[in-house]
């Protein structure tokens, strides 16, 4: 593992392989470690940074309250730090859920350093309202409960009910990397997402390739608003996974990490 100081934080990541560079961001209640399989599929021919985001993993939490592009800048000072200012290249990021929000605020600001760039069960869609206030119960159910009732709670909704039957050690796989973030940290990346910005700006003025993988049966992400969005790029793939819900690195393993791998292959450095 390697780290980076930023607002006085360790923040954590790894590196491994060789090839194009990428980076590959995890969402909220999870950490790098949600991107083992598609590693051993993508390192063969990708230079891969896995940071762990502040408050999650090994990476410790910002102080006070934070945004989006806060977490955008920690992406921004791993990448010069073992990307840009060292090989000059250009570099791809993955992004699943929030990750994906951070992706299109790093997109946003500093559009010239990517290649491409793909949302994972994503959207460039702010929250709407009932999205909002169900964010917001969700801050005063951590805050009177925990972390832990909250996870257990939540965490198997962001499975189809398909892999909920006959995969149920999955879930119980990552409460066990959620079970590791504070309180304080869920409720900071609560905090960060209620206040995004709409950026589908950001898909329309992007002039290279973007994808999205959307989850048939994701409730956190619903196809519908998925499938609104994928026109907006100039440059789009689409792929949808017919049998999972918004995790589904880990629900389709193998079809993911071919998409992936698709994507990024012969990208210009």
């Amino acid at each position: 593992m390697a780290y980076i100081i930023f607002r006085e934080k360790k923040i954590f990541y790894r590196m491994t392989g060789k090839g194009n560079p990428v980076i590959l961001l995890h969402g909220f209640g999870e950490d790098g470690n949600i991107w083992n399989q598609q590693v051993e599929k993508l390192k063969n021919n990708n230079f891969l940074i896995i940071p762990d985001l502040p408050g999650s993993g090994q990476s410790e939490l910002l102080e006070g309250n934070c945004s989006i592009s806060d977490y955008a800048e920690v992406i921004k000072a791993i990448s010069d730090k073992e990307i840009t200012k060292i090989e000059e290249k250009k570099f791809s990021i993955i992004g699943h859920s929030m990750g994906g929000y951070i992706t299109l605020a790093f997109a946003e600001k500093y559009p010239e350093h990517l290649n491409s760039f793909g949302l994972f069960h994503s959207s460039a869609y702010a929250d709407d309202e009932q999205k909002i206030e169900t964010r917001k119960k969700g801050i005063d159910f951590i805050k009177k409960n925990g972390a832990e009732v909250f996870l257990k709670t939540s965490t198997p909704n962001l499975f189809a009910e398909k892999t909920r039957k006959e995969k149920p050690e999955l879930i119980e796989n990552l409460l066990s990397l959620a079970y590791k973030i504070s309180p304080e940290a869920l409720i900071q990346y609560y905090g960060a997402m209620i206040l995004r910005s709409d950026r589908t700006s950001v898909l329309k003025s992007f002039s290279k390739p973007v994808l999205f993988i959307i989850g048939k049966n994701d409730i956190a992400v619903p196809i519908e608003a998925s499938l609104k969005q994928c026109h907006i790029p100039p440059i789009s793939t689409v792929h949808i996974l017919q049998n999972s819900g918004h995790m589904g690195m880990w629900e389709e393993e193998a079809l993911s990490s071919t998409y992936l791998s698709q994507f990024l292959t012969d990208m210009p450095g």
